[in-house]
């Protein structure tokens, strides 16, 4: 339609206006959003547009016209150049994003949506659109009598984060059936990030101060067969028990350090019990959430914000809270963000 009305236009226009150089957009704006055939297609087609032109109006042998021509002709080459790079560009950012995606679902597995007396639903924000996993990080596993979860942040971002992350998890699946209790599994845990960081190949990083590295990680125990959970929590933010549309923290009294920081700050690990009967449903969330800002510098109120819908089951819950935490920042977070919602429920018989 553009190469058409440039056309008729200056075929029509007075012999002292010459429109032929806008021809140059067609092939420009195809590049844009169609590959190098479609480029080459329409710079073609304008290129005949300009010969026509030349003959209606002149001769092609016209020196501006001719120049036009030539200047046409090479401006399509360029945009066919440009739409076979963009197209290369696509393929291999398509590529990128199918690594990414395997690497996450190696790394993050999905979490069962029911296991033993508990429904389960889980979310993960990146900060970055085209990033599949970062430090934030949540996993469970099954037990004699019961269910284990562990939601984590690690400091950072970067390779370095989603390697502390994988360590983590990786640990803690091949733990946390076999230890005894909580506390144990989390000394497990603990040994395993604090050998990391005194690795030689991590003291050698260049783009972190592997000194400065921690996880903030909470873990809980949820037997199948009594109405309680038992918590341990290493710097991470309380969780949230929602019970018949009302909201609290699960605040430990005694919350021990991030892992990895044991070396710098001794405590004992020991777990807090708290009662999780059926209906109730228990919030994990990362500090992305919390910490998410509005445009007036405002932090996302979670607890506020959830405290209506405590009614909701745990994948509602989950949906209702990504939107409005997504409409709370504009529709971009600062920081990745991981929301684990469980509740419990009759077991099947």
């Amino acid at each position: 339609m553009m190469i058409v009305i440039v056309t008729v236009v200056d075929i029509l226009a007075p012999p002292s206006v010459h429109l032929g150089p806008f021809l140059v957009a067609a092939p420009a704006v195809t590049a844009s959003f169609a590959g190098p055939r479609t480029t080459a297609c329409v710079g073609a087609l304008a290129v005949s547009a300009q010969a026509l032109v030349a003959v209606v109006r002149t001769s092609i042998a016209d020196l501006n016209h001719s120049s036009q021509l030539i200047i046409l002709i090479l401006m399509s080459a360029f945009a066919i150049s440009f739409a076979a790079r963009r197209e290369r560009h696509e393929r291999e950012l398509s590529q990128l994003r199918s690594v990414a995606k395997a690497a996450q679902e190696v790394v993050l597995k999905p979490l069962p949506q029911r296991v033993g007396s508990l429904r389960i639903a889980s979310v993960y924000l990146a900060a970055e659109s085209e990033a599949q996993l970062g430090g934030d990080l949540y996993a469970a596993a099954r037990t004699a009598h019961g269910t284990r979860i562990v939601i984590g942040d690690v400091r950072g971002n970067g390779l370095e984060a989603v390697g502390d992350a994988a360590l983590l998890l990786g640990a803690f699946r091949g733990a946390a059936h076999r230890q005894a209790d909580l506390p144990a599994l989390m000394a497990f845990l603990e040994g395993t990030v604090s050998s990391d960081l005194d690795d030689p190949a991590a003291l050698d990083s260049a783009t972190e101060d592997r000194g400065e590295a921690f996880i903030t990680a909470a873990a809980l125990d949820i037997p199948d067969n009594e109405p309680v959970l038992h918590l341990i929590n290493c710097g991470h933010p309380s969780p949230l028990l929602l019970r018949r549309g009302h909201v609290r923290p699960l605040e430990v009294r005694d919350p021990a350090p991030p892992l990895g920081l044991t070396e710098f700050m001794k405590t004992e690990l020991s777990e807090e019990e708290f009662a999780f009967e059926y209906g109730d449903i228990v919030l994990l969330y990362t500090d992305g959430v919390i910490e998410a800002r509005n445009r007036e510098g405002a932090f996302y109120p979670l607890a506020e914000r959830v405290a209506g819908k405590a009614d909701k089951e745990p994948d509602a819950l989950l949906a209702h809270l990504c939107k409005d935490l997504m409409r709370h920042v504009g529709g971009h977070l600062g920081d990745d963000a991981a929301m684990v919602a469980i509740e419990r429920v009759p077991r099947r018989s």
